[in-house]
């Protein structure tokens, strides 16, 4: 017995050190998002296309490090079986992946309008309601990533539990798109509120990234019910 106990013990901490690892690194990820959404927000203000170009090659590095780190779960829970909290650890990190997927997919959405920024910015009302928009979903998703860098249950509840301002934006923005009038309002409508819908499902996204950090970090699977698909 005394034998075959002695080498399982560094494989375990050996273990955990991947555990820490794979945070960390899915952390980091969590930032080049970041990083691609304030491009996103300076490009909606500006127009840059620049800025656009610089985007779309970071997203190319963000879709990578999601393939490499999605691999990397799926090998550990092959290689180490894990149970308990390290199972729901390294499923939590998967759902967590997809979701930094799908908000750089959204922000690409946004970033794509820029031929048109001319044509937003020519409503006023509705273009600045659009960058509060923008920056309240940068807000909530900051604020995710705060919970996660300190796995903190208090400031993952808060998001969780904090009504998201890019919703009310959003509802704010469909009745202005509304009432537009003239030539070329159906244009700056169909835009405008496709960049408004990406921004509000980046809050969402953002939102559900804590509800899943609550989940891993209490097991109370009643959280996961919480999502906003």
């Amino acid at each position: 017995m005394t034998s075959h106990s002695q080498p399982v013990e560094p494989m375990r901490h050996g273990f955990r050190e991947e555990l820490e690892q794979l945070r960390l690194q899915v952390e980091l990820m969590g930032v080049r998002v970041d990083e691609n959404l304030e491009r996103m927000r300076e490009g909606l203000r500006t127009g840059d296309a620049a800025l656009a170009e610089l985007a779309f090659e970071a997203d190319n590095e963000i879709d990578a490090m999601n393939v490499s780190l999605t691999e990397r779960c799926y090998e550990l829970l092959v290689r180490e079986g894990p149970v308990a909290g390290d199972l729901r650890f390294v499923v939590s990190v998967l759902r967590v992946l997809g979701d930094f997927e799908r908000i750089g997919d959204l922000a690409l959405r946004v970033v794509k309008l820029w031929p048109d920024h001319d044509l937003m910015r020519s409503r006023p009302a509705t273009y600045e309601l659009l960058l509060d928009l923008a920056d309240a979903a940068i807000e909530r998703y900051r604020d995710s990533m705060r919970a996660w860098a300190t796995m903190s249950v208090e400031l993952a509840t808060e998001v969780t539990e904090t009504p998201s301002t890019a919703g009310l934006y959003e509802e704010r923005l469909l009745g202005l798109l509304l009432a537009l009038e003239g030539t070329d309002a159906a244009r700056v409508a169909v835009r405008t509120l496709l960049a408004g819908k990406s921004l509000e499902r980046i809050a969402d996204h953002a939102g559900i990234i804590a509800v899943r950090l609550l989940y891993l970090l209490t097991g109370d699977a009643g959280h996961l019910t919480r999502e906003v698909r």
